[in-house]
């Protein structure tokens, strides 16, 4: 039963409500990365940028950027990568993903962070949107990664990253390639239809606002360059995430509707075919979640999948006490002591 009934998460005393712990280290932490910035082709004559970031005091790649691995991986003086998914209209740069890979590249990893299509700071070359129920970037980004010689890698994920990751972690199963060890994701939206319904509420509409505001502007501006391609009228229309992906993102998908898009999408219902030790880690005070996020019962059904449910932490927040808004997160450190520590009886 591998449900985490308690948690040891206590946020700054400053901190006291979910907003607070979501919106302050999102505005006021500051936390730089020394990316190496690739970008690689896809089949569908596009491209994926993606940054790399290598563990303090390693290797450095070769000229022809390929590591020389030895078999195996023994934390922290051999290489181990880890792919980070960001959320929605994230970037390499958010400060809950830049915070991670500081400490993981410390704590002697490879990071890999990959961005969605139109996510890196230029519009992708092709009419196609990421969307959150969207794997094959991520499955791509994977192999590519493998091909570079690396012998166990972990994948995580944040937010809508999150559901992504444990999406294709559900869809691959038993196929999922065996370098493939250990999985962390935070802040997860595990149904997609409860968690828009959620941001619908008053005290989360600065978010639905924010999230529907920038999800609009980027498909303007690639109408600026594809003009006729996309329906721009219809899309000013929208006025909240869920109406965005009702009008623009489920017809430009292949979904019949929004409700259509949710529940296909939904990683909730792949977490059972997940065959890795996987933690899943949801604050209850999280403004983004429903209840449908916190499905403790199946989490004591399933035998690979650990679900921590700490009362306070916001969305993709987690500052610890001690060290506040600008040092090590608890988050940060909660990855680390799964990834390298045997998952728990």
């Amino acid at each position: 039963m591998p449900l985490i009934a308690s948690s040891n998460y206590q946020p700054p005393a400053r901190l006291w409500n979910g907003h607070l712990q979501t919106i302050i280290p999102s505005l006021f932490r500051k936390v730089t990365v020394p990316y190496v910035r690739e970008r690689i082709e896809t089949a569908d004559d596009d491209f994926l940028d993606l940054d790399w970031a290598y563990a303090v005091n390693s290797h450095q790649p070769t000229a022809n950027n390929e590591l020389s691995l030895t078999a195996g991986c023994s934390l922290p003086t051999d290489h181990c990568l880890v792919i980070l998914s960001h959320g929605l209209e994230g970037s390499s740069t958010s400060q809950y993903l830049a915070g991670m890979v500081k400490h993981l590249t410390e704590s002697g990893f490879d990071c890999l962070a990959w961005h969605y299509r139109s996510c890196s700071g230029e519009l992708n070359r092709q009419q196609r949107f990421y969307h959150i129920g969207e794997t094959g970037d991520l499955h791509f980004i994977t192999n590519y990664a493998l091909s570079k010689g690396y012998q166990t890698v972990y994948v995580m994920g944040f937010s809508a990253g999150g559901s992504v990751t444990l999406k294709y972690l559900g869809e691959q199963g038993s196929n999922l390639n065996t370098a493939i060890k250990k999985a962390v994701v935070f802040s997860v939206p595990l149904d997609l239809m409860g968690s828009a319904r959620r941001l619908e509420q008053w005290d989360s509409l600065v978010y639905n606002y924010r999230f529907n505001r920038t999800l609009k502007r980027k498909v303007l501006q690639k109408a600026e360059v594809m003009p006729g391609v996309f329906p721009t009228a219809t899309v000013k229309k929208a006025r909240s995430v869920r109406e965005f992906d009702n009008l623009f993102t489920a017809p430009q998908n292949g979904f019949r509707d929004v409700t259509d898009y949710y529940t296909r999408s939904s990683s909730l219902q792949f977490i059972p075919n997940i065959v890795i030790p996987t933690l899943i880690v949801n604050a209850k005070n999280d403004p983004f979640l429903s209840p449908e996020c916190f499905p403790e019962k199946l989490a004591r059904e399933l035998p690979h999948i650990w679900m921590e449910f700490p009362e306070q932490g916001g969305h993709c927040g987690f500052p610890s006490r001690t060290g506040g808004i600008h040092g090590t997160y608890w988050s940060e450190e909660r990855a680390v002591d799964f990834l390298t520590s045997p998952p728990l009886d």
